[in-house]
């Protein structure tokens, strides 16, 4: 019977995959993972912080307990504070100081979940672990592949693109073929105590908080300009350019313009040295970009070519849209597409061929049609 280490979080996902790794003859046992200290937090500066979360955390383990005694599991709990602040959260914050916007979810996943809570497992004489994502482990000529979930609506893939062929050979998802819907009724059959519990959403750490209100926790405000990006006028005052992103409308508290049609307005670029936020109404051509540059390139499989045709997803929720991938080296690589608009340096494009995830990067540089770099 081979033994199990299963992601254990408290939530329906993670008690369906436990109940269903059961069935299948596993010998199960559920780890709590506490990836952020929301109890005695300080920032960077060794500042307290308000740490709005921690009531949430502490009710999650108590519903990991109750679940799992009801699934008569065994149940772990194991820190990872020290590496998630190191490896995931100063990366995190340094990004966000460039002027662009992270995926912290994307490395959590790379550096913590699959990657020192594998190495956790393993000392521990464990086989294998499992997750509750929804994404799908395919075993193909000898490789291991990802591929979408079947439930559309809840594949998880587009965060498990920086893994490596070697952590998702480990690693088992159960939920691959499965409906959030018939969780739920698993779940609800089962009597488990977290049956009808609400999703997680929200940035891992941060969850449901206020997330400006957060960030400024580690990134004071610095007021400055917003600039209408076509006419070089000055229409408003940001509290703090970092807690902005590219396309982003809600928030910009900017509406009834003198001299500006009654359209909404986006953000189309910053300029972190100047302080300056550039926003322009919907029909732009500020907005678009033709190309982009990745880096931490990350291709999952053996069979990468220089250059291929494959569909790209730029933000989690997003469009799989064409595109055409140019290998530079191992780390770095072009896409090139026709305009799409709010292509957001620092989010992460994953790469799809169909169903299947191919890797991703981090979106570094975008350029204009003429492959010239956008520098707003």
């Amino acid at each position: 019977m081979k033994r199990v280490l299963l992601g254990f979080s408290g939530g329906v996902d993670s008690a369906v995959s436990a109940y269903l790794l059961l069935k299948q003859g596993y010998q199960v046992t559920g780890c709590f993972m506490r990836n952020w200290d929301s109890i005695a937090n300080n920032d960077i500066q060794g500042n307290p912080t308000l740490n709005l979360s921690k009531c949430s955390q502490e009710l999650d383990y108590d519903d990991a307990i109750k679940t799992a005694e009801k699934l008569n599991i065994k149940l772990i709990r194991k820190d990872f504070i020290a590496e998630y602040y190191q490896e995931v959260f100063t990366s995190f914050l340094e990004t966000y100081k460039r002027g662009y916007t992270p995926d912290p979810d994307v490395f959590c996943n790379k550096f913590i979940k699959f990657g020192h809570f594998i190495s956790f497992a393993e000392s521990l004489g464990y086989d294998c672990i499992a997750m509750g994502h929804y994404a799908k482990r395919v075993d193909e000529n000898g490789h291991t592949h990802l591929y979408k979930a079947f439930d559309k609506s809840k594949d998880q893939s587009y965060f498990l693109s920086q893994l490596n062929e070697k952590q998702l050979s480990y690693c088992l998802f159960p939920l691959s073929d499965i409906l959030k819907s018939e969780v739920r009724k698993i779940a609800s059959s089962l009597d488990l105590p977290i049956a009808n519990k609400k999703d997680s959403t929200g940035v891992c750490f941060i969850g449901e908080r206020n997330f400006k209100k957060f960030l400024s926790n580690y990134l004071p405000s610095r007021p400055g300009d917003i600039v209408d990006i076509e006419t070089g006028k000055v229409i408003a005052k940001h509290d703090g350019i970092l807690y902005y992103t590219v396309g982003q409308h809600r928030g910009l508290n900017i509406g009834g313009m003198k001299d500006f049609p009654s359209s909404p307005f986006f953000v189309v670029g910053k300029d972190v040295r100047k302080n300056i936020l550039y926003v322009s109404q919907e029909n732009t051509e500020y907005r678009f970009s033709y190309s982009c540059l990745l880096t931490d390139f990350n291709y999952i499989g053996e069979d990468k070519k220089d250059e291929m045709n494959c569909f790209c997803k730029f933000r989690y929720r997003g469009e799989d849209l064409p595109v055409r991938l140019k290998v530079i080296d191992e780390k770095k690589a072009y896409l090139f597409y026709d305009k799409i608009p709010y292509v957001c340096k620092g989010q992460i494009a994953a790469l799809y061929d169909g169903e299947r995830l191919l890797g991703s990067g981090i979106i570094s540089k975008t350029y204009d049609e003429k492959h010239e770099e956008i520098s707003y």
